[in-house]
């Protein structure tokens, strides 16, 4: 029977942000690319709503012993999942996970949400700015300019902040492995080294000229980081 690997995107993540991976392991694995409903979320709790929601996909698909995949916010969402059902976690995977602390500026996405500023605040999610298509631009500033979703990011945005996960990561039971971009200026490398710390089986791997989401960066390399831990798993 394959694995199940779930693929958590972050606050402003797309599906095809995990494109790459889904075609590197979806003839091993079955994998699965659910949208976290971010624009859906209450005004109170609206982290938890997406774990709910997370843990009621899991429960539908009756998905057992999952890999579980998460970029920023999806990372975060990833962590309160493996600290309350460790015993359906085969393995975490965290890039660039929020949960202790982002260098970001949600505050000003509402009132200046030109194409300009958009562009730029994309752009510094990446090191290489290139990597900022107008169509990853114009789908973040579609976002923005929406005066609900907007106010639901920012709402989501507020809650992950002020959630700090320290107090949970002891309790990871899973094996994790951390696939962090050197160059990341939201969550900077010493966040990394800080969840290496706290969750008890962790490996870290560091990818060079990398920044925010090293799916999409650096593809070849997050893959390759990523099937040589769960070969590792299986050779063992």
């Amino acid at each position: 029977m394959k694995q199940s690997m779930i693929l958590l995107h972050g606050l402003f993540g797309q599906l095809s942000n995990w494109d790459s991976v889904v075609e590197q392991f979806g003839t091993s694995c079955n994998v699965y690319v659910p949208a976290l409903p971010i624009y859906d979320t209450p005004k109170k709790e609206s982290l938890f709503f997406l774990l709910e929601f997370l843990e009621g996909f899991i429960q539908d698909n009756n998905l057992k012993d999952v890999i579980l995949v998460g970029n920023s916010l999806g990372g975060h969402v990833a962590v309160l999942y493996a600290s309350r059902h460790g015993y359906n976690v085969k393995k975490l995977i965290l890039t660039g996970s929020s949960g202790l602390y982002e260098n970001t500026n949600m505050g000003g996405f509402p009132k200046r949400s030109t194409a300009a500023y958009i562009k730029a605040r994309v752009e510094y999610t990446f090191h290489d700015p290139a990597i900022a298509t107008e169509a990853l631009v114009a789908q973040v500033l579609s976002i923005t300019t929406d005066a609900q979703k907007c106010l639901s990011v920012l709402r989501v945005a507020k809650h992950a902040q002020r959630h700090y996960v320290a107090d949970l990561l002891p309790q990871i039971s899973a094996p994790t492995l951390l696939i962090w971009g050197k160059n990341d200026r939201i969550t900077p490398m010493h966040v990394a080294r800080e969840f290496a710390g706290m969750i008890p089986d962790t490996k870290l791997v560091i990818l060079n000229e990398c920044g925010h989401a090293p799916m999409m960066e650096k593809p070849a390399e997050f893959n390759f980081a990523l099937q040589h831990y769960l070969q590792e798993g299986i050779t063992q």
